[in-house]
């Protein structure tokens, strides 16, 4: 009876004949067929947009699992805007020791070939017979060179690679050193020094974004500067002792001369394999997952010279290199004629202030980058400031001559700390144009104070110094607080 039972129910299920059974019901093992999953979907998709390999999906078929198949169908490389690059040390690669000694080795040279003329100036106009106005042709030049260099700074390192850009601006400087040292006619002279300009330009937007880009930025931009400081303390030195004891201003450029050819060679032996260690970061994303055309350089400058950053840093720039250059050149004027100081004893004010900048440099820099650039930016141009107006207001030239070297002492961290900030706010890809427009406008400043403080000392007095650079520093605090906030890079 049981067994008759189960009998019939037997032929009840085989009665209920089911038609095509769902494929899911079958329990073989590749019986299933093989659906594209949500990211062979979204695969397939990005491939007919990338001309990628297409991904079967007809049902009851399998995917192809060769070694190809699977490396193919990895996951996209990473879009620009998600690359994150491994940020450097001055010791990794262990060559950055001598990439960074080169950079500060360049950044000596430009100090010396700055900070002399203010030394060198009043033998120029006995030289040549000239008077202020005329001489302060040579800033103007040595500016007209820098702005000639800013748009095309990234053309030539693209084209020529980092080791060959910076050769050809210590070849452009050797050049100008070599003119000069042959006590040319004065308009030669000015030519050198748009030469010296275009050189030095070329060179330091590179070496800037060097530095700013490795760990610790503000600490290794302080060192950087802080050799442009020891070349401007060295410099001023160098051309007073060489003129008080008879020798003719040119003699100055004989030393400057080798020492162009040395960073030549030095600069060419560390950064020769740098875009080895340094790929480009667009490389990450010339891949079938991620099509988006790189911009071209033009586009790059454009959108550089638009950004916020850009333009409030090059004006801040353009007033500290203002205030700089003309403090560094016009102050021995003023000294020798409103303070009645002979040549060969104030010759030597211009290197307390130099150095002052040096050691600023490398001993303000870091506790800046502690308590925050910005902030510290802000203290140093009003102590900067109130030391400016006890130079103008106190008739003492030991006194004055104090007061000079505590104004380069706060305006020497202010260049590596701009620098750092404007780093963090301009984005990776505008870096080198941006920072090389930074730094042309702003050393029109370091020849538009300079010239304008000649010509108006020519009709005044050379007093119109201080209230000039008491403005400039004004010019920097509001440009500095125009500045966005800093943020984290998410480059």
């Amino acid at each position: 009876m049981a067994s008759h039972s189960f009998g019939a129910l037997i032929e009840i299920d085989e009665s209920a004949h089911i038609r095509d059974p769902p494929p899911v019901l079958q329990k073989e093992p590749h019986g299933l067929p093989d659906l594209p999953t949500a990211y062979e979907l979204d695969e397939l998709r990005r491939a007919t947009h990338s001309n990628g390999p297409c991904i079967p999906t007809t049902p009851g078929t399998q995917t192809p699992r060769t070694p190809n198949d699977l490396e193919m169908s990895g996951a996209p490389s990473p879009r620009h805007t998600d690359a994150v690059d491994v940020m450097q040390t001055w010791t990794n690669p262990p060559i950055n020791k001598w990439r960074v000694l080169s950079a500060c080795m360049m950044n000596f040279g430009n100090g010396l070939n700055d900070a002399a003329p203010g030394a060198l100036i009043p033998y120029m106009e006995k030289d040549y017979r000239i008077g202020y106005a005329i001489v302060s042709l040579i800033f103007v030049t040595n500016a007209v060179g820098f702005l000639s260099a800013a748009p095309l700074a990234a053309i030539i390192q693209s084209r020529l690679g980092r080791a060959r850009t910076l050769v050809l601006a210590q070849t452009i400087m050797t050049a100008a050193y070599t003119m000069l040292a042959c006590k040319p006619p004065f308009p030669v002279v000015v030519l050198a020094f748009f030469l010296l300009g275009l050189g030095i330009a070329t060179q330091l937007a590179p070496n800037n974004m060097f530095c700013a880009n490795l760990a610790n930025s503000t600490t290794c931009l302080g060192f950087f500067h802080g050799s442009y400081g020891i070349g401007g303390t060295v410099g001023p030195l160098i051309a007073t002792g060489l003129v008080t004891h008879g020798h003719v201003w040119i003699t100055f450029y004989f030393i400057a001369l080798p020492l162009a050819l040395v960073n030549l060679t030095l600069a060419f032996f560390t950064f020769r394999h740098f875009e080895t260690d340094n790929p480009p970061l667009h490389l990450l994303h010339s891949t079938a997952s991620n099509s988006n055309p790189t911009s071209s350089r033009s586009q790059l400058l454009k959108a550089a010279l638009r950004n916020r950053t850009t333009i409030l840093g090059a004006l801040f720039i353009f007033a500290y290199q203002g205030a700089e250059v003309s403090i560094s050149g016009w102050v021995i004027s003023f000294l020798i004629s409103y303070r009645h100081s002979s040549p060969s004893h104030v010759g030597y004010v211009t290197s307390g202030f130099w150095a002052g900048i040096t050691i600023g440099r490398f001993l303000l820099s870091h506790p800046a980058h502690r308590i925050g650039e910005k902030r510290a930016t802000i203290l140093l141009v009003a102590g900067a400031t109130a030391f400016q107006l006890l130079v103008w207001l106190v008739p003492n030239v030991v006194g004055e001559a104090v007061a000079v070297s505590f104004v380069g002492l706060l305006l020497g961290p202010i260049y590596p700390c701009a620098t750092s900030v404007f780093t963090k706010l301009v984005p990776r890809r505008l870096q080198m144009s941006s920072l090389a427009a930074i730094s042309a406008v702003g050393s029109r400043g370091g020849a538009v104070a300079p010239f304008f403080t000649g010509l108006l000392a020519q009709q005044v007095g050379t007093w119109v110094l201080h209230p000039i650079c008491v403005g400039l520093f004004g010019m920097m605090v509001t440009c500095w607080l125009g500045l966005p906030r800093v943020g984290k890079r998410t480059e």
